[in-house]
């Protein structure tokens, strides 16, 4: 069985931002060799998210919306954790959203249904967080 790892780096200009990641790991699927197998695309920092659904702005719209009905960022003072920092909500729409996609790999492409895409998700931007791609099989 064969790995490979690729990190992937983002900075957005905003504090929420969501990006569009599937060519960038479909890139990364190419440059690994491996026809069959499963594909892990995972955010590594804890305020940010990766997550599979419709690449729809109407959508992108609701989900930012609806994540601010549930965890609005302010007043930053109804949050315990907020003291040093100021990205308590981010922690809990990452909560929502999800920290990983798990996708399977066949015929050297990634098995999507239809409409499917990955997504980077950033709740407290404005500085460069990664993005991990891991890829497994033969």
């Amino acid at each position: 069985m064969k790995s490979y790892r690729k990190e992937l780096t983002f900075n957005t200009p905003t504090r929420r931002a969501y990006i569009n990641i599937t060519p960038y790991v479909e890139q990364a699927l190419k440059e690994s060799g491996i026809k069959e197998g499963l594909l892990l695309c995972n955010a590594m920092n804890i305020t940010a998210s990766v997550f599979i659904n419709d690449d729809e702005s109407g959508l992108h719209r609701d989900f930012e919306r609806w994540l601010e009905k549930l965890a609005p960022e302010k007043p930053y003072e109804q949050y315990a954790h907020n003291g040093f920092e100021d990205n308590a909500d981010a922690h809990l729409k990452r909560q929502l959203m999800g920290r990983e996609a798990v996708v399977a790999v066949t015929d050297g492409k990634l098995d999507f249904g239809t409409w499917e895409q990955i997504f980077y998700g950033e709740y407290d931007g404005k500085r460069t967080k990664r993005v991990l791609v891991k890829i497994i099989g033969e």
